[in-house]
């Protein structure tokens, strides 16, 4: 492990930079789901278990703030960005989280389901 660099884009590419599987951190990942509004993106990813583009969000945030968000996620190993013609695509990267951390995002998502519930979100 370790001495891997992140996944970089090619020179003049669209393609976003992505950590490999084995640079994704656990403090990192609880860092980037720590804020409500991207949990509230991680939720809605996992609902869908697809890929939702940036636009199909409604967060009560400027756009300029929801694509730092985006940005803190993909950066941290929690979602794949993909550009789809102009669309930016998102989709998470359970199958990674899951083997790096078993059973952690099932049960970060539980718990802000029973949290939402609890406040009436």
């Amino acid at each position: 492990m370790g001495g891997v660099s992140t996944t970089a884009p090619a020179a003049g590419s669209r393609d976003l930079p992505h950590p490999a599987c084995d640079e994704i951190r656990l403090e990192t990942v609880l860092h980037a789901l720590s804020d409500p509004m991207r949990l509230q993106i991680v939720r809605e990813l996992a609902a869908d278990g697809g890929e939702l583009s940036c636009s199909q969000f409604e967060l009560p945030v400027t756009k300029s703030t929801s694509t730092h968000h985006f940005r803190v996620l993909r950066e941290a190993g929690v979602v794949r960005q993909i550009y789809r013609g102009t669309a930016k695509m998102n989709g998470l990267r359970r199958e990674d989280l899951d083997d790096l951390f078993p059973g952690l995002l099932d049960s970060l998502l539980a718990a802000a389901t029973r949290q939402a519930v609890r406040l009436g979100g």
